[in-house]
């Protein structure tokens, strides 16, 4: 193996080995014009990761990696495609390619479990990690997705390391999420389109039942025996919203959120929408680690924040840096002439500050 390879292997062992602190939410919206935008955060607690877009051009000849190096399934990209990845360019966590397929991998820990490494097999096994890679260079409907991913082995990288599930979303609007559980792939229709972490969607959705009760707006005033029962404040219809972070409690407050959002007129709308509901699932880096151990370099746990419009071929971000809006536009790049390349998604880690001059 030679040494830029051992490098990006050793490097992929690190950040999927360590997986506690590492959670995402997704949220999915549509504009009263039909376009479905789908949006997500990334939260990693414990340090600054390597965060960047990568720009991936039509007939790109790429490879996965496995736990002995770059030898898995090899694949030639029929679209181009933009995402966001971590750590190395290889392992896009969230992407959308010119077809307008979005892909995004959430952790699912304790709860997955692929199928082992078979060295045999090596050329039909497919990283966790570069799952979003391989459906979004030649896939552009979720059946297509199914039928790709039918042909290869999912493995991890690391055995040490957490499971993943994956969502992937189409222009029409619909939705799936697949899970691997007992080295079997299980596909599942997300008509409600939110997805966090563990346990499986399935459960996810037999939990909302406990929430039954939660309405918008406040609560009428009503008698309590001799008593008057009145609000103290607006939005007593969300007593019992669950306010922590974990998965269980983001998913409810991201279905609720979700459904109670205004819809708006267009997608650049929806998708500014889209990320004033994800400030609510901000993680402050401070709750996510034991007392006097979160980083001081960190503004924040939620390290990026995408939103992708998946009829425009527009993807958005922001970063715990720089909370201005940057869009790439897919329709823009000629993927037959651009390059493989990789770019950090702050070109300066500080936040810009607008001085208001007073005359």
């Amino acid at each position: 193996m030679n040494t830029k390879l051992s490098a990006i292997l050793l490097t992929s062992l690190g950040i999927v080995s360590q997986v506690p602190t590492y959670a995402c939410t997704g949220i999915t919206l549509k504009s009263k014009d039909g376009v479905t935008v789908v949006a997500r955060t990334i939260e990693w607690a414990e340090s600054v990761m390597n965060n960047m877009y990568v720009v991936v051009p039509r007939n790109q000849e790429l490879q996965s990696l496995t736990p002995t190096g770059m030898d898995g399934v090899k694949f030639k990209t029929k679209y181009g495609f933009v995402g966001l990845a971590v750590e190395q360019k290889e392992f896009m966590v969230e992407g959308i390619n010119e077809k307008g397929l979005s892909a995004g991998l959430f952790y699912f820990p304790n709860y997955g479990k692929y199928q082992p490494y078979d060295a045999a097999q090596k050329d039909k096994c497919l990283a966790d990690f570069q799952v979003v890679s391989y459906v979004l260079a030649g896939c552009s409907t979720v059946d297509e997705v199914k039928e790709a991913l039918g042909k290869v082995r999912v493995i991890n990288i690391d055995p040490r390391s957490s499971t993943v599930h994956w969502r992937f979303a189409e222009p029409s609007g619909r939705q799936i999420v697949l899970e691997i559980v007992d080295e079997v792939m299980h596909f599942y229709e997300n008509p409600l389109g939110v997805l966090t972490n563990s346990p499986g969607i399935e459960w996810h959705w037999t939990n909302l039942n406990n929430y039954i009760n939660l309405q918008p707006g406040s609560t009428p005033a009503h008698p309590f025996g001799p008593l008057e029962m009145k609000n103290l404040g607006h939005g007593s219809g969300l007593l019992g919203l669950p306010g922590d972070f974990t998965p269980p409690s983001r998913f409810v407050r991201a279905a609720f959120f979700q459904l109670t959002a205004a819809q708006q007129s267009t997608a650049e709308e929806t998708a500014v929408q889209a990320f004033h509901l994800l400030n609510n699932f901000d993680i402050p880096v401070g709750t996510e680690l034991p007392w006097g151990k979160a980083p001081v370099d960190m503004p924040s746990a939620t390290q990026f924040t995408v939103v992708s419009d998946t009829h425009n071929r527009m993807l958005y971000y922001r970063t715990m840096y720089n909370s201005n809006i940057r869009c790439i536009n897919l329709r823009n790049i000629d993927f037959d002439k651009v390059k493989y390349h990789a770019h950090a998604l702050d070109n300066l880690k500080k936040q810009p500050i607008e001085t208001i001059t007073i005359r």
